[in-house]
């Protein structure tokens, strides 16, 4: 997450499914953690980091709040076109070989 968290638009977790905004939340969280622990060491360069950082958190829990109560809708699972199917050294003889008998015979 960059400083700013203009990774983390609310249009940007629109299109994340549920389970990657948990990551998301776990992540923010994790950092969270680390950012307190350097701020109580003496060691947080980036003050404004822990407060970026909380409104993640907070914007990652409304999205997920919304699409539970039905504000704000899942988004549509994106299926991956169909990759064609690899051929064999065989299968690729074969359907040269065809290509060549069709010509001949126009």
């Amino acid at each position: 997450m960059a400083v700013g968290t203009k990774e983390l638009a609310v249009v940007e977790l629109d299109t994340f499914e549920d389970e990657r905004l948990v990551d998301e939340l776990k992540k923010a969280k994790e950092e969270l953690f680390n950012l307190r622990f350097q701020a109580a060491t003496g060691q947080l360069e980036s003050h404004g980091r822990l407060k970026a950082v909380k409104r993640d958190i907070a914007r990652i829990y409304t999205v997920i709040r919304e699409r539970e109560l039905g504000i704000r809708a899942t988004p549509a699972p994106v299926e991956a076109p169909a990759a064609p199917a690899k051929k064999t050294k065989k299968a690729k003889a074969e359907a040269s070989a065809e290509a060549e008998a069709e010509t001949k015979e126009a």
